[in-house]
This record gives structure tokens, C-alpha cells and sequence, in this order.
């Protein structure tokens, strides 16, 4: 699980700055298959749009479906993929965004097969104080007029989504330690309960299932401060 400034990071650098999808697992030390789902993520993990709205793409619709349904009667190998009905709307004057056809084609399909369209989630809810997210991130910076990269530490409320940002020269669990003590004082308390997502400064074994063993010098942080831990692996 990664927090929103990760995830929205992870998309402009592939969406803005045409950068690959391996360039940012090395650089943001994520697996490949973490940063392709990000990027074809729209919306915020937890919420689900109730209503799509298609001020582009209303006038072609028609058009769309047309060619979705005389494209159902042929074999399919020789169905046109997204990507083709996206050049072929633009050739009859579409200046909307590929997501967009994406989108649609993906529902169309899956209202031809109903067993697609039933989807289960999980609401995310949290109480005021109950939850707080931690995670790194990566940053390239000038000091000095060197070009360096340096840690940021991540902390965010889940409740009133109210942030703490420190930067660091190292991921150390020195610096760890450091960055929650001045993150607690920040935020005037101290979350019911703490998220990580795959830090080995905090967990030190991972094993079979949801069970894991922290690290001793965080477990200490943790029970002075009454903080539960989870650990939420990619």
C-alpha cells in the first residue's frame, strides 16, 4: 500500500514525463509490477466513482458502440484493441483521452459477460486519531550545486489526511526513529495505529501468511508510545 504522494509521483513521472516503467521501480526501489498498477490506477485506493462523466467522448458514443458491437461478430484476432478505436476516434474528430475509450471498452466488455461486473470492496473508514501511514520516498535535489538524492519520510492521518514531511540524507533506522518522534510532536499525539509498507528498517523477518517479526529497537518506539504496527507487503 503506498501513500497518495508515492502513487501520484509514480504517474507523473511515466504520464507527464514519458519516463519507463523500470526507470521508476529502480528509482522509487518499487517492483515493476507495484509501478504498472499505479499507473493504470485513476482513482484513490478505497473510493470507487460512482459516475463517469464523458464531456469528450458523449458525441462519439454512438459511434463507439457501432464498432464494438460489429467488432463482437468477427474472431478475435481480428478485433480492433483499444488503442485502434482510439486512433480511429480521432480520425473522425476526437480530441479525448485514451483513458477514456479504455474505459468505456472495458465496461462494454464486461457488460457482455455479467460475471465481470461483479466486483467486491472494502470502503476504507478510520475514526479520528485510529490510523497513520508511513512510507519513503526518493528525491533528487542540488546542494551545493551537486546533484544528490535524498529520503523524504512520509506521514499522513487516514482520518483528516493531514501530512508530516521530513527529509533525510539516508533511509537509516536512526532516521526513522527520528523522523516519527518529530512527526508525534508535530501532529500534538500519537496514532492508534501505525501502516508500513515493506521497510526493513521496520520489519526484520517476514514470514508464511500475515505473521512477521519487527524489529527490536522499532518495537521498543512502538510500546513506548502504545502504537500497534501492521505491515502491509506489496
Amino acid at each position: 500500500m503506498l501513500i497518495m504522494e508515492t502513487i501520484a509521483k509514480i504517474r507523473r513521472r511515466h504520464l507527464v514525463n514519458g519516463e519507463s516503467i523500470s526507470a521508476i521501480a529502480r528509482s522509487l526501489n518499487l517492483s515493476r509490477n507495484t509501478v504498472k498498477k499505479y499507473i493504470n490506477t485513476s482513482d484513490e485506493p478505497g473510493y470507487q466513482r460512482q459516475r463517469q462523466h464523458k464531456p469528450q467522448l458523449g458525441p462519439f458514443l454512438d459511434i463507439l458502440d457501432k464498432w464494438l458491437e460489429h467488432d463482437q461478430c468477427l474472431p478475435k484476432p481480428r478485433r480492433r484493441s483499444s488503442r485502434r478505436l482510439f486512433e480511429g476516434l480521432q480520425n473522425e474528430g476526437y480530441h479525448g483521452a485514451y483513458d477514456s475509450i479504455q474505459r468505456h471498452v472495458k465496461i462494454y466488455k464486461a457488460s457482455r459477460n455479467p460475471s465481470k461486473l461483479s466486483q467486491a470492496f472494502v470502503p476504507l473508514s478510520f475514526a479520528p486519531g485510529d490510523v497513520g501511514q508511513f512510507d519513503w520516498s526518493y528525491e533528487h535535489v542540488v546542494l551545493g550545486g551537486v546533484s544528490q538524492t535524498i529520503k523524504l519520510a512520509h506521514f499522513r492521518l487516514a482520518y483528516s489526511r493531514q501530512m508530516f514531511v521530513i527529509a533525510y540524507p539516508r533511509e537509516t533506522q536512526e532516521m526513522v526513529l527520528d523522523a516519527h518522534v518529530k512527526a508525534f510532536a508535530f501532529f500534538g499525539g500519537v496514532p492508534h495505529q501505525m501502516i508500513y509498507d515493506n521497510l526493513k528498517t521496520v520489519v526484520q523477518t517476514v514470514f508464511a501468511g500475515k505473521s512477521r517479526r519487527f524489529n527490536g529497537r522499532f518495537m521498543t518506539l512502538a510500546v513506548s508510545t502504545d502504537v500497534k504496527m501492521t505491515h502491509m507487503p506489496m
